[in-house]
């Protein structure tokens, strides 16, 4: 029964990450708005001032701003025209990792959990029962499926950068091992702590709210239980699910995203001053940047892998 539940939260979610990849990274530019790096190595003329100042330095830092508001259709159309169609699905293979990694782990435990600690009598879970689950199989599914999601951002960010500092990895596997390389096995985990907690939020509040939501539209008889309950409890649970975990998103994004130059020191020291710089900077509804394409992923991959799992469940029932 444990393995089943690996399999099939697996399928579910690999099929929900790649058609709903495109707006993941939509939002992914969205929240790097307002976010621009300078040159690694300016030109003299551009930055006299470091004669004078000792302590500036000519790496790479990050520069904040407001930004103009762009919207998630500005965005989407000035990807296309700039870099073509089939960069909306950069660093998809790393989305597929992820999910492999990730959600797998994630959905399996939940379901694992959900089964010892649901009463077999009534057959009911407490909802506290089930976020505390949800924050348990999150986290550690997290862990697991960190070095993917560092690749999946830095591919999706790539695009944006000038051409002289894209990354170019040509796969999730290069961008692995690259990182590895150039920057140690502990980049592969750059975030983590932000992964971690996105995760156990994501995961508390999308899965124990799409039972919740079930359960009740069951018990109040609103709906009989097939396609229009799971649709409506999982778009629910996604709408939850986004507001919960957009702030830790965009600081994970940022942080993941950060370009690092040989001795010298990080844009960011860590979440809170990413937090700290990004609010400063911009104000603190920039934590709720890319929230709509957050929102426009979150629902349909919710609906999308929900729906699927019902009727994965369905195929596999007998095995």
């Amino acid at each position: 029964m444990g393995f089943k539940g690996f399999a099939e939260g697996g399928i579910a979610s690999i099929i929900a990450g790649c058609s709903t990849h495109p707006l993941d990274l939509l939002k992914v530019r969205m929240q790097l708005q307002g976010e621009s790096h300078a040159p690694a190595n300016p030109a003299p003329t551009l930055r006299p001032a470091l004669a004078f100042h000792p302590t500036a330095s000519a790496s790479t830092a990050v520069h904040l701003q407001p930004p103009p508001r762009v919207g998630l259709i500005s965005v989407g159309a000035r990807i296309v025209q700039e870099e073509g169609v089939a960069a909306l699905f950069s660093g998809v293979s790393a989305t597929v990792l992820r999910q492999t990694l990730y959600s797998t782990t994630r959905m399996g435990l939940y379901d694992i959990l959900k089964q010892k600690w649901t009463d077999p009598n009534t057959n009911t879970m407490p909802l506290s029962s089930k976020i505390v689950a949800g924050l348990i199989a999150g986290g550690i599914g997290a862990a697991v499926g960190n070095p993917a999601d560092v690749a999946m951002v830095r591919m999706q960010a790539d695009g944006r950068l000038p051409v002289d500092q894209r990354r170019n990895y040509s796969s999730v596997i290069d961008a692995i091992k690259r990182m590895t390389k150039q920057e140690g096995v502990t980049s592969l985990w750059r975030g983590s702590s932000l992964t971690v907690n996105r995760a156990m939020l994501v995961t508390a509040s999308q899965l124990a709210s799409y039972d919740q939501f079930k359960e009740t539209i069951l018990e109040k008889k609103w709906m009989r239980d097939g396609l229009g309950t799971h649709v409506t409890a999982s778009f629910a649970a996604g709408f939850v699910a986004s507001v919960a975990s957009n702030p830790v998103d965009v600081i994970k994004t940022r942080v993941m995203n950060m370009k690092v130059e040989p001795g010298a020191p990080p844009p960011y020291s860590g979440a809170v001053d990413c937090a700290l710089k990004t609010v400063r900077a911009e104000g603190p509804m920039a934590l709720y940047k890319g929230f709509i394409p957050t929102i426009s992923r979150q629902g349909p991959f919710t609906v999308v892998l929900f729906v699927t799992l019902e009727q994965v469940r369905k195929l596999l029932k007998d095995f």
